[in-house]
């Protein structure tokens, strides 16, 4: 088999671990970003498109081309999908970008979401506000990831001041969904259209910022399993995605409801490099290369992600331990920033929340 050069646009920490995970498989990459230094520099070419033939250059130099973020142009996807292909299409990227799309595309297809309404003055969020009832967050359909770019309105007091720290944008109010735990379900999904689901995950949030992911998802019915699994099978075929796709959800009383999806690799998949057969990046990779998907299963019978944020913290703590994997991006300090992770393994829960508990420096190690 030929060496397969990937091109990747963007060359942040997703990147960089998708180039770790393909090194065995034969394969070189280039990354497209204006970044000079990044979590990438020291893993293939680097081509800033601000440089003289930047795009022509970069179009030369591989096999086939995907991106490591949702709000990559979806033009510049098209243009370079007319020499060398792309995965995912500017379809997946298309949906995802833009809130209002998005959730209209999730119901069109029988995925169930929140109740939302299009805001555009102050007037419609007012009549948001009456028709969804209290509470509600209002967003920005576009962009806004961590927490960025919403606003929640608990009262009717609060309407004015959301409307003033938004404005200016389109924006979506969503009903508040009642939940009992945020999760997420990845899969892979090749050219020839076969499909791997990873085991879905829990996922604790702070401030806004994914702070622990565990897996499996505990006490989950199998009529949620089953839900979640047909959602993200449903999404694949539908936008017909090539690579990987991650759908978060809110688990409620009445079923599983769908927050948003993003068309790549995904924080809540980290786990996956140590915890799965294959890890979401090595399946992304093949995905797109058009080779034969990995085993999704579990290594052990659980698994857990720590984000290390805004500082690197005492890294020799994590290597002393044998069930733990100290993850770093090449990104310096800095507040609120993602520098890291830390993956742990175990054959029991017990193992797992004790390692955990160890970690709690980490957990909330984000300069607040």
């Amino acid at each position: 088999m030929a060496v397969k050069r990937i091109g990747v646009i963007g060359s942040g920490q997703l990147g960089r671990m998708m180039a770790l995970a393909a090194t065995h498989l034969d394969t070189e990459f280039v990354f497209f970003d204006e970044a000079s230094e990044s979590p990438c520099s020291n893993l293939g070419k680097s081509i800033q498109p601000s440089s003289d033939n930047a795009l022509k250059a970069f179009i030369e130099s591989v096999d086939v081309v995907t991106y490591e973020s949702e709000n990559t142009d979806a033009t510049l996807v098209d243009d370079i999908n007319q020499q060398v292909p792309v995965y995912p299409s500017s379809i997946s990227l298309l949906k995802s970008q833009h809130r209002l799309t998005e959730k209209s595309f999730f119901q069109s297809i029988g995925i169930q979401t929140a109740d939302f309404r299009k805001v555009e003055s102050l007037a419609d969020l007012t009549s948001a506000v009456e028709e969804l009832g209290l509470p509600i967050i209002l967003k920005t359909t576009r962009e806004g990831y961590d927490g960025k770019g919403q606003a929640m309105i608990k009262e009717a007091s609060d309407v004015e001041a959301a409307w003033q720290t938004l404005q200016g944008t389109e924006l979506i109010a969503e009903a508040f969904v009642h939940f009992s735990r945020e999760l997420s379900v990845i899969a892979a999904r090749n050219v020839k259209g076969d499909v791997e689901i990873y085991p879905l995950a829990e996922n604790d949030h702070s401030a806004g910022i994914l702070r622990v992911s565990r897996v499996p998802v505990k006490a989950l019915s199998e009529q949620k399993l089953t839900q979640a699994r047909q959602y993200i099978t449903t999404l694949l075929n539908e936008l017909n995605h090539v690579g990987v796709l991650t759908l978060e959800l809110f688990d409620t009383d009445s079923g599983l409801i769908a927050n948003e999806m993003a068309p790549r690799v995904h924080n809540s998949g980290h786990w996956s490099i140590e915890g799965a057969y294959c890890s979401q990046f090595e399946n992304h990779i093949r995905a797109i290369c058009d080779m034969p998907l990995g085993s999704t299963s579990a290594r052990q019978e659980y698994a857990a992600m720590i984000n290390i944020i805004g500082k690197h913290g005492n890294q020799e703590s994590v290597l002393k331990q044998e069930n733990s994997f100290y993850h770093a991006y090449g990104k310096s300090e800095r507040l609120n920033r993602k520098i890291g992770h830390i993956n742990i393994v175990a054959s029991n829960e017990a193992e797992i929340e004790r390692t955990i508990k160890q970690y709690s420096a980490f957990v909330s190690e984000c300069g607040e």
